[in-house]
């Protein structure tokens, strides 16, 4: 580490932390914050304190909220007869950004994964069944990444899913294997979603 003053070392050290940012990108940032205006570093600080403050996991989607709800299942207009499945929050924004689906989603918060130790407890996979079996639903979308652990967990969602009434689709392979929906540019994600089909039973 150069030979920085001990707080904007410090401050180096905690922007490299953050996704994306490595050494060089977080003394850019570093350096554009000390060259900015105080008011811009102050206006940061309590925007990163009030987001911190504010928002909670939506108990309905388990999307980020900021009341009761979050903004879509608060939202009359959305088709309540398709859940859109995803694995976190950043997923189902790389959706909403392309405004083709109008139907609802649900935040697996994870995905299952054998060799990390993650089984299908510690996702949010009975909250979804919960909500299917209202019977209110009829199509559920898996928005997952074609990979191990994509494919591992709507393999294990589908059949549960049909026992509970809904037809099971799931993004066809317009996105490429393992990628994230957040990395997909919108026309990728339209086509993907337009081209869903049907899930194939387990053998």
């Amino acid at each position: 580490m150069p030979a920085y003053p001990s707080s904007l070392a410090k401050l180096i050290e905690l922007l490299q932390a953050l996704p994306g940012l490595g050494p060089r990108s977080a003394q850019r940032v570093a350096f554009f914050l000390l060259n900015s205006p105080e008011r811009t570093s102050k206006e940061l600080a309590e925007a990163i304190l009030a987001v911190k403050g504010s928002i909670s996991t939506c108990p309905q989607c388990f999307n980020y909220s900021e009341g009761d709800l979050c903004p879509i299942c608060s939202d009359g207009g959305r088709e309540r007869g398709t859940i859109c499945v995803v694995a976190t929050p950043t997923d189902l924004l790389a959706l909403e950004r392309t405004g083709k689906y109008r139907g609802m989603y649900h935040v697996l918060e994870g995905l299952i994964s054998p060799l990390d130790g993650r089984g299908p407890e510690s996702i949010r996979a009975r909250e979804l069944l919960e909500r299917v079996r209202s019977g209110e639903v009829q199509e559920v979308i898996m928005a997952l990444s074609h990979g191990v652990e994509g494919d591992a967990t709507a393999l294990y969602l589908t059949p549960l899913l049909r026992e509970k009434g809904a037809k099971v689709t799931r993004l066809a392979r317009g996105l490429p294997a393992g990628a994230d929906l957040d990395y997909a540019d919108e026309t990728t994600v339209v086509m993907a979603l337009e081209g869903r089909r049907e899930m194939a039973s387990p053998r």
